[in-house]
């Protein structure tokens, strides 16, 4: 007859005493070497408030026109935004003193405004006008 062991296996248990410091120190350590890229987003100066209006020659300045439906005229005519960044680069050739007067129409989408914005940047404009919408 065989005889049975009755053996009590001890039960097992993972030490938990000093996972709250590993842990700390594993946030610690993420904190320190992670780096946060904080986006500028649009780089753009605005005069000091209560500053006098001053008076611009009109050959000096150019007027880019988002209306309702999403098309932009510079100087009345229609381009299609893709083109933008040429016409206006090609304006800022002949004119270094160039102002780029942006003008929208109240129920103008934000992001066709944005990206005229962004071709006039890439135009190399750095004279931009933000003038308000007109009301309808």
């Amino acid at each position: 007859m065989a005889i049975k062991r009755n053996r009590e296996r001890p039960e097992l248990e993972i030490p938990t005493a000093s996972l709250p410091d590993i842990v700390f120190q594993l946030l610690i350590f993420f904190l320190v070497t992670t780096t946060i890229d904080v986006e500028k987003g649009l780089d753009l100066v605005l005069p000091p408030p209560g500053s006098e209006q001053i008076e611009i020659r009109p050959e000096n300045i150019t007027n880019v026109l988002i209306n309702d439906l999403g098309q932009i005229l510079i100087d009345q005519e229609v381009v299609p935004v893709e083109e933008v960044d040429n016409i206006i680069r090609d304006k800022l050739l002949k004119n270094e003193k160039l102002i780029v007067s942006v003008k929208t129409a109240r129920k103008t989408k934000y992001n066709i405004y944005i990206k005229v914005l962004d071709q006039l940047k890439k135009a190399g404009a750095s004279r931009i006008s933000i003038a308000e919408p007109e009301e309808a």
